[in-house]
């Protein structure tokens, strides 16, 4: 998952919240370019529901354009979330090759997640 800054928000590293496991994770790319992503927390408890909640989460602070202003989500990952969640039903009507803030909000209104 890729998470794209505000322009208020110079850098976002560390956890978002207790209980994910996942954190957010700075990265230089090819051209010297940092970009932000989610990474699993190498030791500890990793929740079965936290990579998802994880998601759910960047993608409402997304929506406040606050500190981010879009998530990126391959359809891969969503669905890898969703059914280590245990939520097969929206994991197989994913139709989407990207997934972007406002479509996981609509996904999680749609499904009650």
């Amino acid at each position: 998952m890729q998470i794209i800054l505000s322009p208020n928000c110079a850098s976002f590293t560390g956890s978002i919240g207790r209980g994910f496991g996942y954190y957010i994770q700075a990265r230089c790319n090819r051209r010297g370019r940092v970009t932000f992503h989610a990474a699993r927390q190498a030791r500890g408890f990793v929740p079965p529901d936290g990579h998802l909640r994880f998601i759910l989460t960047c993608a409402e602070i997304a929506c406040t354009q606050l500190y981010f202003t879009n998530i990126v989500v391959k359809k891969e990952e969503l669905r890898s979330a969703l059914i280590e969640a245990n939520r097969f039903i929206p994991a197989q009507n994913l139709r989407l090759d990207t997934y972007r803030a406002r479509d996981i909000i609509n996904l999680k209104t749609t499904f009650g997640l």
